[in-house]
């Protein structure tokens, strides 16, 4: 085949994934920022810079920074020897821990707001350390923060050093190199850019917290990203709203180079010696301590919530849970929780197919072999392209969807596909990220080999490519539920005040004053959050190293 013809069917493949992206995403956000930017026909550069130039624009750009960074420095932390232990030492039911660790990532944002907010109280606790003071919900959204993103350190540093090569720290510890020159010397220029990877990585997903920061710090403790969620709902301030987007997207998009740069190369096609895990020696106790920390802080506001959902008037009682399952329709709410949760689930499902369908095409154009500049060229350029939605609010998304797909041509404001449309966008760049790297490390020579003995292209994806990928395709599947079973962001702007989602209501529950609504929101998150776990738990056991490898 030519290098002409190659990139026409690469531009073919990714046909229907472009078009999806440029009417369902780039549409909508160009929309978005052009109400905000635009005034009576001009752009209006000076209004964009007189919001920038608030005071409370600048405190919340710096509360988003500070707490960004102090985040992820904690995630890292804590993160690190939780690596070292699930991914190098064999430990008594370690795959179950792994999945445990996993749950925290995928939960809804709102349920984990809802869990702190059990466990530390409305105020949270003070912190008073060498004369600086943090207000007890600053720390609680940095508990929030790290809680969701510790998850991202163990598994993207996890599988880094799971697959280092243990010979040249045998070689060094012969020579007489003590462990701790081993790890600084050998061991850790190798882990260096996997760290640094995960660090920009969790710096995104704490740049971008939505659900943790509007359930626990409201009006007074806002983040970029819940700012642009009260200027659009609050004070229809669209050109303030437009003007944080533009901060936003441009700070991540560079985020999002650099973690691409840093981020591990890993030719899985090439075998390489692994240390197998080990047994602990007593030099891993402080490791093993560490770790077991962090599980008992993973566990800690889990545990508040499971407790508060059964607490009824200073009693145990499944009240709560009865409300959940009573089909009872809430005016407030516009529905009853345990039909949101049969709502959440139909979308989830839509959702998912969908982004399989998107991401598995992405993932075939881009794990085909370059042989011409140009192939190369189209590659790059559709990879940033797709990684575009982890750029973008997911506010901002839901917005724009209202804004835009309103006209004559095209109103789909009411459709039933919308949300999960939405959602399977949110989860396009990490269904991309773990199948792309499983479809590009299969070796040519075997499509090469099917195609000479007269199989076609579908036959030769078949024969060769679907037996590789059918592990990570359903990983895929099970992360895309729980990422879109959880989302809040763009769903709280497209939801139908009649057939909302089980977070939707859990947020209105949470909104609307009254223990006996509080409770119920309890016991919502804790369904929600154990339907999440069971499907993390299945995706686990599939073992797929690349899951997660952002």
């Amino acid at each position: 085949m030519t290098p002409l013809r190659r990139v026409a069917a690469l531009v073919v493949l990714a046909a229907l994934p472009t078009a999806v992206l440029v009417v369902f995403f780039v549409v909508p956000v160009a929309g978005m920022l052009g109400r905000g930017l635009v005034v009576d026909g001009h752009l209006d550069v000076g209004g964009v810079l007189e919001v920038l130039a608030r005071d409370r624009t600048r405190r919340v750009l710096w509360f988003t920074v500070w707490s960004s960074t102090v985040g992820t420095a904690l995630s890292v932390l804590l993160g690190l020897p939780a690596a070292y232990t699930l991914h190098r030492l064999r430990v008594p039911g370690v795959r179950v821990v792994r999945a445990a660790v996993m749950v925290p990532f995928v939960l809804p944002t709102v349920v984990v707001g809802v869990a702190f907010l059990e466990l530390l109280g409305e105020s949270g606790p003070v912190v008073r350390w060498t004369g600086l003071e943090l207000e007890g919900t600053s720390v609680a959204i940095l508990l929030g923060m790290v809680f969701f993103n510790v998850a991202v350190v163990v598994r993207v540093v996890g599988a880094a050093w799971e697959s280092l090569d243990p010979r040249p720290a045998e070689a060094a510890a012969t020579l007489g190199a003590s462990p701790a020159r081993v790890l600084l010397t050998v061991t850790w220029p190798q882990l260096r850019p996997a760290v640094v990877s995960a660090a920009s990585v969790v710096f995104l997903f704490c740049a971008t917290a939505f659900g943790v920061v509007l359930t626990l710090g409201g009006l007074r403790y806002s983040s970029v990203e819940t700012e642009i969620y009260l200027l659009t709902t609050d004070l229809l301030d669209l050109q303030g709203a437009a003007a944080l987007s533009i901060v936003q997207l441009l700070a991540v998009a560079a985020l999002m180079v650099l973690a691409g740069r840093l981020r591990p190369r890993e030719d899985v096609r090439v075998a390489r010696v692994r240390a197998r895990p080990r047994r602990p020696r007593r030099g891993d106790l402080p490791a093993l301590a560490a770790t077991t920390l962090v599980l008992l802080f993973l566990a800690a506001p889990m545990a508040a919530l499971v407790l508060g959902s059964l607490r009824v008037d200073g009693g145990w009682s499944l009240a709560h849970y009865r409300a959940v399952a009573s089909a009872h329709e809430d005016t407030y709410t516009g529905s009853s929780a345990g039909q949101a949760l049969l709502v959440s689930l139909r979308t989830s499902v839509d959702a998912t197919w969908m982004s399989l369908l998107l991401g598995g095409l992405v993932a075939i154009v881009g794990s085909r072999r370059s042989r011409s500049r140009a192939e190369r060229r189209v590659r790059r350029v559709l990879d940033g392209f797709f990684m575009l939605p982890l750029g973008v609010s997911a506010v901002t998304l839901g917005f724009g969807m209202l804004l835009t797909l309103d006209s004559d041509f095209l109103d789909l404001r009411d459709s039933p596909l919308l949300v999960p449309l939405a959602q399977a966008l949110v989860a396009l760049p990490l269904v991309v990220r773990t199948l792309l790297p499983v479809l590009g490390g299969i070796d040519d020579r075997q499509r090469q080999a099917a195609a000479s003995l007269g199989a076609g292209p579908w036959r030769t994806f078949l024969t060769v490519d679907v037996p590789v990928a059918w592990r990570p395709l359903l990983a895929c599947a099970g992360f895309a539920f729980a990422v879109s079973l959880g989302e809040f962001g763009a769903t709280s702007f497209l939801a139908r005040p009649d057939d909302p989602t089980l977070p939707v209501v859990i947020y209105r529950l949470l909104s609307r004053p009254g223990t006996a609504t509080y409770g119920t929101a309890l016991a919502a998150s804790v369904v929600l959050a154990a339907v999440t776990a069971a499907v993390m738990l299945a995706v686990e056991r599939l073992r797929v190293r690349t899951w997660g490898a952002w």
